[in-house]
């Protein structure tokens, strides 16, 4: 009996326990929605994405420069002085695991030749090949594990000579909880710790 009992408290403890969830970096536009794995092994440019979405930093902005077969990126555009004013300047952190990959998530940057990232800015690769000249120069800090057709939709609309999309693509940045079923049921194979 007391066997019986004690397998039923740990039932019941087990079945309150809530589930892990995880940060996941979630972009609404008016032609769908984008998930991003955020990597552990980029913790600066994690947090700062984290607490720019939380302080609702990018919903101002739009994707300001799209460019089919390259890059669909957004937030705060790029100016003739380049960053150097920002307040949202990041060390590089190169990770020789993160590619510049078809759908990677990564920091934009000036010329700066300490690879400087502004975090106010992201890009995500669209390049179905990949863009693996940029590997070691900027940031890849996550990777689309939903919504690249709209990333595919995003870079196909009408631009002007910068780049920038005739009709504003406005962004609604926020960070959302997941757990390891929901994402994985989005077809993404989460890194194991260590990888």
């Amino acid at each position: 009996m007391k066997n019986l009992f004690l397998l039923l408290v740990i039932g019941l403890i087990s079945s309150c326990t809530p589930e892990t969830t995880y940060p996941v970096g979630q972009i609404k536009t008016d032609k769908g929605e984008i998930l991003i794995w955020l990597y552990d092994e980029t913790p600066k440019h994690k947090e700062a994405f984290i607490e720019l979405a939380e302080e609702g930093y990018w919903n101002d902005y739009t994707f300001n420069r799209v460019i089919e077969n390259f890059v669909a990126q957004g937030g705060c555009p790029d100016t003739p002085e380049g960053f150097a004013y920002s307040t949202h300047l990041l060390e590089p952190e190169f990770d020789p695991i993160a590619k510049h990959v078809y759908g990677a998530f990564g920091a934009g940057r000036d010329d700066n030749p300490d690879k400087v990232s502004a975090a106010c800015q992201f890009y995500i690769v669209q390049n179905k090949k990949g863009l693996p000249r940029l590997d070691g120069d900027y940031t890849i800090y996550g990777q689309v594990f939903k919504g690249m057709d709209v990333v595919d939709q995003i870079v196909k609309v009408e631009k002007d000579s910068t780049n920038a999309p005739l009709v504003p693509i406005k962004l609604d940045v926020s960070v959302i909880q997941m757990t390891a079923a929901q994402i994985e049921a989005e077809g993404y194979t989460m890194p194991s710790k260590g990888q």
